[in-house]
Parts: C-alpha cells; sequence; structure tokens
C-alpha cells in the first residue's frame, strides 16, 4: 500500500464519519480509529484471526501487495491534514459570508479563528442564524460559495485546529 493509497482511504474514513475502519490484506492489519477528540490514529500491526472490515463503498480496488515499509510515519500522516476539524451546517437554508451584501466576509481561507467567533451565517425561514467556530485554529478551506443553498450536515468550512 503506498501513501496516496492510505490517504484515499483517510479520506474515506472522514467523509464517511467511520469511527473506527480495520483492513487486513497478506498478513498486515491496519487500523483507523478516531479518538474522543476527532483526531485519526492509524495503528500497523501484524496480521491475526480477525476478520478485516468490509470496503467502504466507493473505496480503491485492493492493492497487489502491502508491506510494513509502506506504512507512513506520524510526519506523513500530519502532512495529509487529518488535524482538520470540518464546521458542518446545523439546519437548511442560505449560506452567506458576511452580515449584508458588500460587507466584508466574516472569515476567509488563512484567517485565524478563536472559539466562539462568527463564521457565516445561514438564512432559514427568513431568521439569520449565525454560525460559530467551535474550534480554535486557521481556515483552510470554505465548501460552499456565498448565496448557495445548505442541507443538514452539509460541510462548510475546514478549519486546522491549534
Amino acid at each position: 500500500m503506498d501513501l496516496d493509497q492510505l490517504k484515499q482511504i483517510l479520506e474515506l474514513v472522514r467523509e464517511h464519519e467511520l469511527a473506527e475502519f480495520e483492513v487486513e490484506h497478506d498478513g498486515l492489519r491496519l487500523k483507523i480509529r478516531k479518538d474522543a477528540t476527532g483526531a485519526l490514529a492509524v495503528t500497523p500491526g501484524a496480521g491475526a484471526a480477525v476478520p478485516a472490515a468490509p470496503p467502504v463503498a466507493g473505496a480503491a480496488a485492493t492493492p497487489a501487495a502491502i508491506t510494513p515499509a509502506a506504512v507512513p510515519t506520524a510526519a506523513d500522516i500530519a502532512d495529509s491534514e487529518i488535524e482538520l476539524a470540518v464546521v458542518k451546517s446545523p439546519i437548511v437554508g442560505t449560506f452567506y459570508r458576511s452580515s449584508e451584501p458588500g460587507s466584508a466576509a466574516f472569515v476567509e481561507i488563512g484567517s485565524t479563528v478563536k472559539k466562539g467567533q462568527v463564521l457565516c451565517i445561514i438564512e432559514a425561514m427568513k431568521l439569520m442564524n449565525e454560525i460559530d467556530s467551535e474550534y480554535d485554529g486557521e481556515i483552510v478551506n470554505i465548501h460552499v460559495e456565498n448565496g448557495q443553498p445548505v442541507q443538514y450536515g452539509e460541510r462548510l468550512f475546514a478549519i486546522r485546529t491549534k
């Protein structure tokens, strides 16, 4: 298993919000588990009699061989942006990046945010709902365009936590 395949597995775990994922192939077992804070931990291990977890829908084809040397280091995992926290929409509505048309956005990519800071507004049934950050960190991605409708649970922001 190469680093790109591992990154793809980690992305699928995050995307499908899995608490735990385990795969075994050719005597090597890889276990990915979220801790209480939501951070992912990757545990390589020798094969055991434990059956492998079924593959995640949409996962890549099984690699030809998995070798212990291909298991990434902690630095590799950190580089793959596992420390990102995702802020999701708590309601259905229309996403706005600023308090009124023409004014500055609450946050931009690269902005440093504090817990409790307003990130955006979601309008629902003519009510303006401020969405606050649950994390201290830096905005690394804004998943929704200004004025676009959002669904409950849809990703709004990715924050590199501190």
